[in-house]
């Protein structure tokens, strides 16, 4: 099965295999480069190109399709190159192309708004007529969030609704599911549907899923499964076992197929942690009218129809609404996590501002249009999704490091570098998926890089400081290479960006090179719960 994989995992050991350590060090722990191992040298285009030669002969990538794009920023004076117009799978590195659209197109003041709308009548307290309520993508309203605006629906004094709850999605087309995405992914939150009616499960805006908390019981009982939040647009199937003490897990936690089942099932041992696990829905608009229909119910408000898919009536009027943070604020969450989400979500609201067709097909042509004004070379780029979650997407290690290095004259270019992950940064919402890469080393605190992963697939573009303190601008891709996944390479080449020595190049290079598989295969997010 083709998965996303984990770049985060590594923590501090990624530089096993490249990454050399004092004496005694033994490969497969944590060392820190000491900055009085990095001289203060003037950096040599020569010895850099030799040095990242030497870095890229690793046997993993010999068959493999490999772009380097390494630049000043200011002037654009090229510091390496190879193979930088190959067409390959960015993997996340798509997300830069579209946050940069989305930050340009949409601006960076940009709100979505959810707003609860109807054109009944008021009979008393009872509304005659159905209450709509239609979302322009929003990936930020939490389950509390729907709660607030059941609590002012019963505020403007309606108790009764003789009608139907209208989930109004109709802002964006009705393909929710890319038919370029691994259909095996349908069931996780990382491949969500799209919607622009959703619920974000999570405080990092997890749309269109459900996250299910399973904790161990009393030996031979069930364990205690949870739905967060409550819904019954959701069923949950418990045939799990709480096994005896230290036994094997076996726990499996599963969306049934084309259905909104949960099915919990296996054995969990008695003294095993509590398991939590996020999986996607099917049609999150039908979820959120759900949602905020139990917040209803809360607050004394009686619905007599049913939760339906709609559209509100041109003559409807406002009850109450939500506006989000701005796009400014969103942009953290998208590109430090990754979130695939945000990032289609923000294609086809991208697609509905330029065309007034809020689609795949739309936000992609849209993107790739736009970015060419940016001076990016479109060549070799082919995107059907905003996201990069599909095998299908192509670029070019030159057409993002001419992004990259092009971008930076936008007004808005502060907020985009800023969002992007910062390598060795301990907070999840500053170093994001670099959290444990690069620790201890001189591109700690200084790499600010979009990961990317997929099954044969993996990149990291950004920005970096000489020791002179100029602004690097790097693109590295790798496709088909040989396992492990060589994210350590990566690491090791912004290491020596950012180093500026030579010498410390070939102490990197003297590390035995890592056996077997570095990291098990998992998500490039920073919670292992997505699967």
């Amino acid at each position: 099965m083709r998965r996303r994989l984990l770049s985060l995992s590594l923590g501090v050991t990624v530089a096993v295999g490249v990454l050399a350590g004092p004496v005694g060090w033994t490969p497969g722990t944590a060392f820190a480069v000491s900055p009085t191992a990095v001289a203060a040298v003037p950096d040599k285009p020569a010895d850099l190109r030799r040095d990242l030669d030497a870095i890229l002969s690793d046997a993993r990538l010999a068959r493999a399709k490999i772009g380097v794009d390494v630049r000043v920023a200011e002037g654009g004076t090229s510091l390496y190159s190879r193979g930088t117009q190959e067409a390959v799978m960015p993997a996340s590195n798509a997300k830069l192309l579209t946050a940069a659209t989305a930050l340009d197109v949409l601006g960076p003041k940009y709100r979505f708004r959810t707003t609860v709308n109807t054109a009944g009548t008021m009979s008393g307290s009872t509304l005659q007529g159905d209450l709509a309520l239609q979302g322009n993508g929003d990936p930020t309203v939490r389950p509390a969030d729907y709660d607030a605006l059941a609590k002012r629906v019963a505020g403007s004094g309606i108790r009764r609704v003789k009608g139907h709850v209208l989930a109004d999605a109709s802002y964006f087309d009705d393909q929710r599911w890319n038919p370029n995405w691994d259909p095996a992914d349908e069931q996780y939150a990382y491949a969500a549907q799209i919607s622009a009616l959703t619920v974000a499960t999570t405080e990092s805006f997890d749309t269109g899923s459900v996250q299910i908390d399973v904790v161990p019981g009393e030996q031979g009982k069930p364990l205690k499964a949870v739905l967060s939040p409550a819904s019954d647009y959701i069923k949950l199937e418990n045939k799990s076992t709480t096994g005896a003490p230290s036994s094997a897990s076996t726990l499996s936690i599963e969306r049934l197929k084309d259905s909104n089942t949960i099915s919990v099932t296996g054995s969990h041992p008695s003294d095993g942690a509590p398991v939590q696990k996020l999986r996607s829905v099917n049609d999150p608009a039908l979820y959120a009218a759900s949602v905020f229909r139990a917040a209803l119910e809360k607050y004394g408000v009686t619905v007599t129809g049913e939760n339906m898919r709609g559209v509100t009536p041109d003559s409807a009027r406002l009850v109450t609404s939500r506006r989000s943070v701005p796009l400014s604020e969103i942009m953290a969450p998208f590109l430090k996590l990754s979130n695939n989400g945000i990032a289609d979500i923000l294609t086809k609201a991208i697609g509905k501002k330029i065309t007034g067709e809020g689609s795949w097909s739309a936000g992609t042509k849209a993107i790739i249009h736009h970015v060419r004004s940016f001076g990016v070379n479109s060549v070799a780029l082919t995107l059907v999704d905003g996201s990069g979650l599909s095998f299908d997407d192509r670029v070019s290690a030159q057409g993002i490091a001419d992004l990259l290095s092009n971008v930076r004259v936008k007004s808005w270019f502060p907020i985009y570098y800023k969002a992007l992950p910062i390598a060795g940064e301990p907070e999840g919402l500053v170093g994001g998926t670099l959290t444990s890469r690069m620790v201890g080393t001189p591109a700690a605190g200084n790499v600010h890089a979009k990961t990317g992963s997929l099954t044969g697939a993996t990149a990291l573009s950004g920005y970096v400081r000489d020791p002179n303190q100029r602004l690097i601008v790097f693109s590295i891709f790798f496709n088909n290479y040989a396992q492990p996944t060589p994210t350590d390479i990566q690491d090791v080449i912004a290491v020596r960006l950012a180093s500026g020595e030579s010498s410390s190049a070939a102490v990197l290079l003297s590390a035995p090179k890592p056996r077997g598989t570095a990291v098990e295969p998992e998500l490039e997010a920073s919670w292992l719960r997505y699967r």
